[in-house]
C-alpha cells in the first residue's frame, strides 16, 4: 500500500487531536510519539505509510518521523509476541547476568531473540538501559511494568503466568 492510499483512521485523527491540543499552537509535532503509539495499537507493527500519514497529519518532514521512529525500541515494523520481553543489555546488567536470562529465556521459550513463539504469546528482546542499574539485571515487560532483580525462577513464574491467563 503506498502512503497515497493510506488515510488515517478517524479514531486515530480524534485521539491526536486531544494529544496536539495539549501542545502549544503550531508545535503540533510535539504528538508525533503518541500518534505513532496510537497507531501501532489500533494496527499492529507500522510500515512507510503509516509514518508518511502520521506525518502529512501532523505536518512534519518525513524524516523526522522516521528519525523517532527508528529512535525507540517500543516501536515496530514487524510483528511481535502478545508480551515483549525487554531485557537490559546495560555494562550494569550484563555485569549482573543479564546475558544468562535472556538465554534462558530463549531456552524456555524455545525462541530465539527478536522471534515470536509458536503461540504468539512472547517475543525476547535486547534492550539498552532501562534506568535501575541498582537493581539489575532488569527488564521491561510490553513498554510498561517493570521486572527487576531478575533470576530464571522469577522468569519462569512470570512465563507460566501469562500462559495460564492465556489459557
Amino acid at each position: 500500500m503506498s502512503s497515497v492510499d493510506y488515510c488515517l483512521p478517524p479514531s486515530i485523527k480524534r485521539a491526536i487531536a486531544a494529544w496536539v491540543a495539549k501542545f502549544p499552537k503550531g508545535r503540533q509535532s510535539s504528538a508525533v510519539i503518541m500518534a505513532l503509539r496510537l497507531l501501532q495499537q489500533a494496527e499492529g507493527p507500522l510500515q512507510d505509510h503509516h509514518l508518511s500519514a502520521v506525518a502529512a497529519h501532523l505536518d512534519m518532514p518525513m524524516i523526522q518521523v522516521e528519525s523517532v521512529f527508528r529512535f525507540y525500541s517500543m516501536f515496530y515494523q514487524q510483528s511481535v509476541g502478545k508480551h515483549v520481553f525487554k531485557v537490559c543489555n546495560s555494562v550494569s546488567c550484563y555485569l549482573r547476568d543479564s546475558e544468562a536470562i535472556l538465554s534462558h529465556l530463549e531456552k524456555r521459550l524455545g525462541v530465539a531473540r527478536n522471534g515470536i513463539t509458536d503461540d504468539g504469546l512472547f517475543t525476547i528482546q535486547e534492550t539498552e538501559c532501562l534506568g535501575a542499574c541498582c537493581q539489575a539485571p532488569c527488564m521491561v515487560v510490553n513498554d510498561s511494568t517493570y521486572h527487576y532483580d531478575l533470576t530464571p525462577e522469577k522468569m519462569d513464574a512470570l512465563i507460566d503466568q501469562f500462559k495460564q491467563e492465556a489459557g
